[in-house]
């Protein structure tokens, strides 16, 4: 403890140094930097900058980054429009002349000023044209040079993340938010540009003829100043709210537009119209609730505009009175106070189209910046020359988890390679999609890797490019509106009609393909309207077989299939596909009498079936099939024959008359 000298004397130490930092700070910051550094001027700084300002700018600076490679089309748009503006002014001021001459019947240059306002009038509304031209041009590039990077990172984004929004939020983003971007990325700054030069330029005309009319004209700018702020705060605000409730709506409308079948099955058309109408109701409500905001605004800017237009009517009215101006002088006063007050109402109005389009701009940019999948082309390059001897897919000590409180696996090991058909079995919802995606690269583990080698031994960790070395048919309907063979070139677009054919055969599905009108150019429906479910699950098989990919992946991809059927389609696939590594997902057992192995997803666990426990999940049945060996030794044998009927039904396919020469082209 300190006796009392200490204490005095570590106090006065304290004080020294206390007031040495002062005396340091005082130092530093002197004049202007102390200004800037002081504490009225920061809490000023912060009040109008929340945080938002800086995203502000980041956004524009992205929006930016896409109107740069147009920017000597915007300088030629700004340099029209600033044209423009002042032949407008002109033939503003050529009226106030032929006005004055006409009203003291000075007639013998009245022609030549008529035929000067004219021209100068026609010209005008053509660059006016040619503006709206050039801009319309520009805002579609862009909104397509927007949309398509949008369109990019989105199918490239990781997919944990991506799932996060919901569909219609994505529509909704895509859509209006890029239309929003576009339509003011172009002409912001080229109309803040125009609107300050034709601001200036009529402020000094008019101060050159009259400095008090000038000053009366722009009135009722301080006022309309300190109303933007607090505008500007509430359209943004606005302008959020109403983009995530209409992302929201659209959510719902896809999800109902989706899901027609359930909604009608279970009948419950009532309360899905009550939703909507919800949905309806908040909007409504905040789209009145903002109404009457715009209302009370618009009165108050009107009451001010019309005191402000009064005051210059009267003051016109004085001086013209006392003959001190011409009616063409009034008239020229009037029409240019009302362009002046115009020409900063613009200027001001470009805020809310600058805060709609960061608003935007930011919702989009966070799809832009979602975690990329990982790519390594050279570990692809490596795969690609070893594929066609098979490829085997590993997983090691995998642990996975959506988050910490979900966790999926624990410690997940599995090896399958060339020639093997392997099993997972697993409830509904024990996480064999899941699993699947793991594989695929899709989801990334925690700890433990996922990876894929060849016969030389050398194992690669799985990427989105390793991607093409597997053929992956997932839960439901995934056939996409179109014709047959349409679906099939999705995966494949040099596959000849020969080879879908024989994917057909082999996933079972040529015999209803084979009926329809227009066969494998048979048109279907969104969502493969037009067959049955079952039908489209041997489809999405027989596009999965024409990837021709080493490893076939098959989640749930027999649920819709009676036994039989499910049973001929595997059987046919190991037959004309010998040294793929197949791995089923499933929780039915009919499949299990082809597997080579069979693996049950427990506790976070994967654990191979004992083989008394798989015989016994194996129906059983007098008319079995011979064993795997003999149903691989006639692999071959089969093949052949059956490329040979293929040949037989579909002739080769004839080359379509194409044009002359290569002008013909863009006749076509």
């Amino acid at each position: 403890m300190m006796n009392g000298q200490e204490r005095q004397h570590h106090t006065s130490d304290s004080r020294k140094r206390s007031c040495a930092t002062e005396a340091e700070e005082a130092e530093v910051y002197t004049g202007l930097n102390r200004l800037f550094h002081s504490d009225a001027l920061q809490a000023i700084l912060r009040h109008i900058d929340d945080g938002t300002l800086s995203e502000f700018f980041d956004d524009w600076k992205w929006i930016f980054s896409f109107s740069r490679k147009y920017k000597w089309i915007i300088v030629f748009y700004t340099l029209v429009g600033i044209f423009g503006s002042t032949l407008s002014l002109g033939s503003a001021w050529l009226s106030r002349t032929l006005i004055n001459i006409v009203v003291g019947q000075q007639r013998d240059k009245l022609w030549l000023l008529l035929g000067a306002m004219l021209g100068m009038t026609a010209f005008s509304l053509l660059l006016s044209s040619l503006n709206s031209r050039i801009f319309t041009r520009i805002s579609i590039y862009v909104g397509n040079d927007i949309q398509a990077e949008i369109f990019d990172r989105i199918i490239d984004a990781r997919w944990e993340e991506l799932s996060r929004y919901p569909s219609g939020d994505l529509l909704n983003r895509f859509n209006g938010d890029v239309g929003t971007i576009a339509s003011n990325a172009i002409n912001w700054i080229p109309n803040l540009i125009i609107n300050i030069y034709t601001f200036v330029v009529t402020f000094v005309v008019l101060f050159r003829l009259d400095s008090v009319m000038a000053w009366i004209a722009i009135l009722s700018a301080p006022f309309l100043l300190v109303m933007s702020r607090w505008i500007m705060r509430r359209m943004k605000e606005y302008r959020k709210r109403i983009l995530e409730l209409n992302s929201g709506m659209m959510s719902f409308e896809v999800e109902t537009f989706f899901n027609l079948d359930m909604i009608k099955s279970f009948g419950v058309f009532g309360t899905y119209s009550g939703k909507l109408r919800s949905w309806q109701q908040r909007y409504k409500d905040y789209s009145l609730e903002y109404n009457r905001f715009e209302i009370r605004s618009r009165i108050l800017l009107t009451l001010v505009s019309t005191a402000v237009s009064m005051a210059a009517f009267g003051y016109c009215l004085f001086r013209l009175w006392n003959g001190q101006i011409l009616y063409g002088d009034m008239t020229f006063f009037l029409q240019q106070r009302g362009s002046l007050s115009g020409r900063f109402n613009s200027l001001i109005g470009t805020i809310p189209g600058m805060l709609n389009s960061a608003v935007s701009a930011h919702r989009i940019r966070e799809l832009v910046d979602l975690p990329r999948e990982e790519h390594d082309a050279q570990s692809y390059e490596m795969m690609r020359r070893i594929a066609d001897d098979g490829l085997t897919v590993k997983l090691d000590h995998v642990r996975f988890a959506y988050s910490e409180e979900k966790e999926i696996y624990q410690d997940l090991n599995l090896s399958v390679g060339p020639g093997e058909i392997v099993a997972v079995l697993s409830p509904s919802g024990g996480g064999k999609t899941t699993f699947m995606r793991l594989m695929l690269g899709m989801l990334r583990p925690q700890e433990g890797s996922v990876t894929l080698s060849g016969c030389d031994g050398q194992a690669v960790p799985v990427n989105a490019d390793l991607r093409r070395f597997f053929a992956y048919v997932p839960q439901g309907n995934t056939i996409l509106s179109g014709t047959i063979a349409e679906n099939m070139r999705n995966v494949r677009e040099d596959i000849t009609d020969e080879e879908i054919v024989s994917a057909l055969r082999t996933a079972c599905a040529w015999d209803f393909v084979s009926v329809l009108p227009d066969g494998i150019d048979s048109a279907l429906g969104e969502r493969a309207r037009g067959i049955s479910e079952g039908q489209a699950q041997r489809l999405a098989i027989a596009r999965a077989l024409l990837r021709d990919a080493p490893i076939l992946l098959l989640d749930e991809a027999t649920s819709a299939l009676d036994t039989e059927t499910e049973e001929a389609v595997l059987r046919n696939i190991i037959r004309f596909h010998p040294n793929k590594a197949i791995i089923i997902s499933t929780h039915r057992p009919g499949a299990l009498k082809l597997c080579q192995r069979v693996y049950r997803i427990h506790d976070g666990r994967i654990e191979e079936a004992a083989p008394s426990e798989a015989d016994a999940l194996i129906p059983r049945s007098d008319d079995s099939e011979p064993a795997m060996d003999a149903l691989r030794n006639r692999a071959m044998e089969q093949e052949a024959y059956l490329r040979k009927q293929t040949a037989q039904v579909i002739p080769a396919p004839q080359e379509l008359p194409g044009p002359e020469n290569e002008s013909d082209w863009w006749t076509l």
